[in-house]
């Protein structure tokens, strides 16, 4: 591809995508790295057993844009490398989902379903660009959810959120599914999903849904195809694994900084925010290293596509700590091959 043709189809996703965030443009450049001169990545030859973390390796150089693994207990140990290329990226024991950017005048998303040694299941083309990705925990559910243009959603963006089985079946869009926000009606053109969790019942999810400036934390269920506001002011959820607590981002109280995302945590009994150590802008959905700390990533200035994987005390107590250098998308499993 000349340079001249990039260029113009770069423009042509921001345009498309409304800025979302800038990633249009990071996921462009993410996309034209994958090539550059071999990387000063380790690759070990196998992931330990126990706990792993898989992620995103946004190093430079060979492996730029591969998922990688580390173990949980040791982060900076040396990363091995898989066979697949992903923007976004999450795995149980025995299912892997991988979305990533098909850059051209119609950007798309390869949806991709793998098995536990990384086998292609499935693939579909998603129309849009990836912006999130959940499995369920016992591996039968995938949630994707990708920048879309051309929607009468009146937001800053917007997104498309569809579940399916990873065997094949298709829920269909969240924005189709009977939605009961207490005082509020919102047609499907109104609303805008995104942010998925799921429960280990094998049918409830958490996600976001918006309309204009204004968003609330919905519960699920795959089999009714319902959704049902249980909190406002609730942006991308992350269910922790004891399943008693949603991580969030939640907007910044200081006036001057309405675009600013933090990290907060919502107990499901008590219906209490706890806001987090994390003062930066969080634009990721959180994912819970276990029951007390939860991991999101942050881009660095430059280059652009590179980013570091944090870790953060869920009680609010602690402040934020580097995780793993040079990685997006984390993803933790207990008890699996990499």
């Amino acid at each position: 591809m000349k340079y001249r043709t990039r260029a113009f189809v770069l423009i042509a996703v921001v345009i498309a995508l409304g800025g979302a965030g800038g990633y249009g443009a990071w996921a462009y450049a993410r996309y034209l790295t994958q090539s550059r001169a071999p990387s000063e990545v380790s690759v070990a030859p196998s992931a330990a057993a126990g706990p792993v973390i898989f992620f995103r390796n946004t190093a430079s150089g060979q492996g730029q844009g591969m998922v990688a693994a580390v173990p949980a207990h040791d982060p900076k140990a040396p990363r091995t490398l898989t066979s697949q290329a992903c923007d976004r990226v999450d795995a149980t024991a025995g299912r892997r989902i991988c979305l990533r950017t098909r850059i051209g005048l119609d950007s798309t998303t390869e949806e991709l379903i793998l098995d536990a040694d990384w086998h292609i299941v499935r693939t579909r083309t998603l129309a849009g660009l990836p912006s999130r990705a959940r499995l369920s925990a016992d591996g039968r559910f995938a949630a994707s959810t990708v920048f879309v243009s051309g929607h009468a959603y009146s937001g800053s963006f917007s997104t498309a959120t569809e579940i399916s089985a990873t065997d094949g079946e298709s829920f269909g869009n969240l924005e189709n599914y009977s939605i009961t926000i207490p005082g509020t009606s919102l047609t499907p053109q109104e609303r805008n999903v995104w942010g998925v969790t799921f429960a280990k019942d094998g049918d409830t999810f958490y996600a976001t849904v918006g309309s204009s400036d204004r968003n609330w934390l919905v519960r699920g269920s795959v089999g009714q195809r319902t959704l049902t506001a249980i909190h406002a002011g609730v942006e991308c959820p992350s269910l922790s694994p004891d399943g008693t607590r949603i991580a969030f981002k939640i907007k910044s109280s200081d006036p001057n900084q309405q675009q600013v995302r933090l990290l907060a945590v919502l107990d499901l009994k008590t219906d209490q925010v706890t806001t987090l150590g994390e003062n930066r802008n969080v634009d990721d959905q959180a994912e819970w290293l276990d029951d007390a700390s939860v991991l999101y990533g942050l881009a660095r200035g430059a280059p652009i596509g590179d980013s570091d994987i944090w870790v953060l005390p869920a009680d609010g107590a602690g402040k934020p700590s580097l995780f793993i250098e040079h990685a997006w998308s984390p993803s933790v499993v207990s008890g699996v091959r990499s």
